[in-house]
């Protein structure tokens, strides 16, 4: 079992619901406003269900350039969005609000998500500067929050940017979870659709034997079953995009065929 909220699943697939651009972000589109944003992003996270992914998770990639600090209107709107679309779930869901650790957990908290995803530990140098996240501070606010149940899952080496801490990956994830009590250790690519590197999701494999493993990026229908031969799960949002490009919108005849690959490997 990966969570109990996964039930009996040996593998699991949390399929990303990207969210347009939030109010504050350059990209938003003030004219649509929040309307548009529950209305777009319902249509992908149907598209999703019905094609029978495990979980959905909703993240901000929309609002480029990231941030390390949220923006309160952002929070609020991400909020808003999510808990507008909460009666249309059938899945269990998360969140995650590029780049805070806090306010990934306070949407979390407060939309009733089942886990959050971030970069809650480490240093890096990335497209957005200097990278230092606080990771006590977010683990205190879940637990303040009262949602211990709440899992958090650990990005290690971050997206856009390149880890300061010369430790081997296998050694920094062992660290999250021993000092940072991490839910899950997720491993990702240098950028979003792009996979993770194959050694570096099996060492990490092999070093972390008491939670879940996932590869965060890049997993597709052609390489899917090498990943799940290593890791608890995948998260999983460009490939299931039209023509396999992340800013489209959810291709249900994608999201489908992979999923009849992964009930094949269960």
């Amino acid at each position: 079992m990966i969570f109990d909220f996964f039930g009996n699943k040996a593998k699991a697939v949390i399929a990303m619901a990207h969210i347009g651009a939030l109010p504050g972000s350059p990209l938003y589109d003030a004219d649509g406003g929040i309307d548009k944003l529950i209305a777009d992003v319902l249509a992908d996270v149907e598209k999703l269900q019905a094609g029978g992914v495990d979980a959905i998770m909703f993240g901000n990639e929309n609002d480029r350039p990231y941030v390390f600090n949220a923006a309160l209107e952002g929070v609020a709107a991400m909020s808003a969005v999510v808990q507008a679309l909460k009666p249309a779930l059938k899945v269990p869901f998360g969140v995650n609000y590029l780049w805070d650790p806090q306010a990934s957990v306070a949407i979390g908290a407060v939309t009733g998500a089942s886990f959050v995803r971030e970069i809650f530990t480490g240093v890096f140098a990335s497209d957005m500067g200097i990278w230092q996240p606080d990771c006590a501070t977010a683990s205190r606010l879940r637990h303040n929050l009262g949602r211990d149940d709440m899992k958090l899952l650990f990005n290690i080496n971050a997206e856009f940017a390149h880890s300061l801490d010369s430790r081997p990956i296998e050694l920094r994830a062992r660290s999250a979870v021993f000092s940072s009590l991490a839910d899950a250790i997720l491993v990702s690519g240098q950028i979003t659709g792009e996979a993770a590197d194959k050694s570096h999701l099996r060492k990490v494999c092999e070093a972390v034997a008491d939670v879940p493993v996932f590869a965060n990026t890049g997993t597709t229908i052609d390489n899917v079953r090498d990943v799940l031969s290593m890791a608890s799960g995948v998260v999983i949002g460009t490939h299931f995009k039209v023509d396999g490009y992340t800013w489209n919108a959810v291709d249900g005849d994608r999201v489908k065929r992979f999923m009849d690959v992964v009930e094949s490997l269960r």
